[in-house]
């Protein structure tokens, strides 16, 4: 019998520890009502786009062939991009094929040697690895502290440029960035300001377009990263700003020079999904009156919830066996909603992450939230804090 190699040990040992603290992920394909998923307009499935998507795949085959710079380019690309720059009232775009790939490309092709990235504490893995691969320092600030933002801005010195990164809406705590008071510091600071609205797109400001254009700050964000495989339905993200940014990431973003380009057959679906968030504004108004009833029910059955926020509801546990027991028992009463804890949250804040959509019926919430309590009562807590 041969003996097992050191890293397969060492993988094996890591492996029973995670199981052991309650850490060990597994796959899971979908399963019972949606309440876990970033599908929040429904238009994953919406009858306009996955007609467009399938003619496309039809007209131009499966596969893009190469990156964009080689033969993976098209025209509808370059429609595209036009479109969601209008879309963002920025003068260009540019299509990555994730989110993941357009954080990275932004920050390691723009901060350089010398620069200082101020980060939030709360950023996502995209955005968080982004800033450690780029060259520059990163300085971490408490989540949403303008105070505490500020101080460091005035006290850390920087050979080169100052960038202040963060998500307009945090994807595990669901609360908004004071991108207003960051847009101001930026001013002040002579900071740039890189706003990822994965979450965002699609659902907030007059068009849809995002918390940037809700709140009035577009003339003070350099970039926006924005992913379309959330309210947007379809896949990939698009970074957008000034053309100057835009042309200098084409040269320099290595996640897209050296990347196969999307299949060509996307860029028609988000053309059709970028339609239906311009001609149906029912379903931001739906996905806004889902997101009410929700939390008022969660409320009534004495959950800390506030009666305004997002449509990402954090129900805080704290212990990662019981957040994931908790999800166990929703699932079995035909509700998805997923445990989410450490790496992705901070030790010690296991929690159910619940995401409204706007197809919830009145009467699927109702039930949700009567099977929410009965879930933790059967792991042994009567509530738990959410915001």
């Amino acid at each position: 019998m041969s003996t097992a190699n050191p890293l397969e040990q060492r993988v094996r040992r890591r492996l029973a520890e995670w199981e052991a603290a309650g850490l060990l992920r597994v796959l899971r394909p979908p399963a019972g009502l949606d309440f876990s998923s970033n599908d929040y307009l429904n238009l994953s499935r919406h009858p306009v786009i996955v007609d467009r998507l399938a003619r496309a795949v039809g007209r131009e085959g499966c596969g893009s062939t190469g990156s964009r710079l080689l033969r993976g380019d098209r025209g509808s690309f370059g429609a595209l991009e036009r479109r969601f720059a209008d879309f963002k009232r920025v003068e260009r775009s540019l299509y990555f094929s994730s989110g993941y790939l357009a954080n990275i490309g932004v920050m390691t092709a723009l901060a350089e040697p010398g620069d200082v990235v101020f980060s939030d504490e709360r950023n996502h893995a995209s955005l968080i690895d982004a800033v450690r691969l780029s060259a520059a320092a990163r300085v971490v600030f408490p989540h949403n502290d303008v105070g505490r933002l500020a101080e460091l801005l005035a006290r850390t010195p920087a050979a080169g440029h100052r960038f202040i990164v963060v998500e307009s809406l945090f994807s595990m705590d669901g609360d908004f960035a004071p991108l207003a008071a960051y847009a101001a510091l930026g001013r002040s600071a002579g900071a740039s300001l890189i706003v990822d609205e994965a979450h965002a797109v699609g659902i907030y400001g007059a068009s849809g377009s995002g918390l940037i254009e809700a709140s009035g700050v577009g003339d003070d964000v350099l970039l926006s990263i924005n992913t379309a495989g959330k309210a947007l339905g379809v896949s990939g993200a698009f970074v957008a700003g000034p053309r100057w940014a835009i042309d200098y990431l084409i040269q320099r973003a290595r996640s897209f020079v050296f990347s196969t380009a999307p299949p060509p057959a996307l860029a028609d679906a988000l053309d059709a999904s970028l339609t239906v968030i311009a001609t149906e504004p029912e379903r931001r108004e739906q996905l806004t009156s889902r997101v009410h009833l929700v939390r008022d029910r969660l409320s009534r059955a004495g959950f800390a919830v506030s009666a305004q926020g997002s449509q990402i509801i954090p129900v805080t546990i704290g212990d990662n066996d019981r957040a994931v027991a908790a999800a166990r028992a929703l699932q079995a009463d035909g509700f998805d909603v997923r445990a989410i804890r450490p790496p992705s949250v901070p030790p010690g804040t296991a929690r159910l992450r619940v995401s409204v959509n706007a197809g919830l019926s009145d009467d699927v919430i109702e039930r949700f939230a009567l099977s929410l309590v009965a879930a933790l009562k059967e792991v042994g807590l009567c509530s738990a804090g959410s915001s």
